[in-house]
């Protein structure tokens, strides 16, 4: 009797524990935590920086110098008279009092074969404050030739005046202004050369008349022009007096080609103006119509 009641009891005290307990709320948090982001972690992931072993950015290549030449941008009148072919026993001496009268320095492309000729013209040249200038041994046409015939042209020429004036030039014209790419290329590596040609031609060669390569040298002669002609023809040098001091006149300045060269600098294009949009007009209210007044009425007849 007294277990039956003992286990009526235990049954009644687990009755009452198992309603006392409050059930859980609906929608509530599971009792475990929730699984987190490893430590240090966002869930944003941030830019990646660059690693210090990453190669940088390659700088952009130098533009190759210029090795030709025949004008240049200047800003002001300066002009160069170039001489070609001599030096000449006679008519180049001439040429050096007309431009030493008027404190006028020119360039001189010297022919090989003449400079041995007239080793104190060329002297003459050079103290007088020109420049000179490659222009070959013997005139031949470069073009048509091997490399190591135009080699031995231009360097028997760089001795010859070398020898006479204690001047190695860095300038070289080719006769007949004739010269491939690849020859100018390995002519500019070998000796340091810039090929200078030329913007106005009298065509003086062709023409034995003074008054015609006046004429021609005054018609296309422009700021930074490079003038070509030839002081062995006496007609040539004929000229020159009116030549020069028409120029002059004109405001020219007269420098050699290397000083020329050095004030050169590209063309730079005017950045065009970009045009206005047009305003567009403000909508204006729609005028309101008005309907016109009512006529008075006609008074009626008595």
């Amino acid at each position: 009797m007294h277990r039956l009641l003992f286990a009526v009891s235990i049954f009644f005290a687990s009755f009452a524990a198992l309603h006392a307990a409050p059930a859980p709320a609906e929608g509530a948090a599971p009792s475990s935590p929730p699984a987190t982001e490893p430590s240090g972690k966002s869930a944003t992931p941030s830019p990646s920086t660059p690693s210090a072993d990453a190669p940088a950015t390659p700088a952009p290549t130098p533009a190759a110098p210029k090795v030709t030449y025949s004008d240049c941008h200047v800003d002001g009148q300066y002009i160069a008279m170039t001489f070609d072919d001599g030096p000449h026993k006679t008519n180049t001496p001439r040429l050096l009092d007309m431009l030493k009268e008027r404190h006028i320095h020119a360039t001189f492309f010297l022919v090989g074969e003449n400079v041995v000729d007239n080793q104190e013209i060329v002297k003459r040249i050079v103290a007088e404050g020109h420049e000179l200038g490659n222009h070959s041994w013997s005139h031949p046409n470069f073009a048509i030739m091997n490399d190591a015939s135009v080699r031995e042209q231009l360097q028997k020429t760089q001795d010859a005046i070398t020898k006479a004036s204690g001047v190695t030039p860095k300038l070289m014209r080719p006769p007949y202004g004739s010269f491939t790419t690849r020859q100018k290329n390995w002519a500019h590596g070998e000796f340091g050369f810039t090929v200078v040609l030329w913007d106005v031609d009298p065509e003086d060669w062709k023409y034995r008349n003074a008054e015609r390569v006046k004429r021609e040298i005054l018609k296309a002669a422009v700021s930074g022009s490079i003038v070509l002609s030839h002081d062995i023809h006496k007609t040539t040098v004929d000229a020159m007096p009116e030549v020069l001091d028409t120029l002059a006149a004109r405001g020219f300045k007269f420098v050699t080609v290397s000083q020329l060269i050095s004030m050169d600098h590209p063309k730079v294009k005017a950045t065009p103006v970009p045009k206005a949009s047009p305003v567009p007009k403000a909508d204006s209210a729609p005028t309101a119509k008005t309907e016109p007044a009512p006529a008075p009425a006609a008074p009626s007849k008595p």
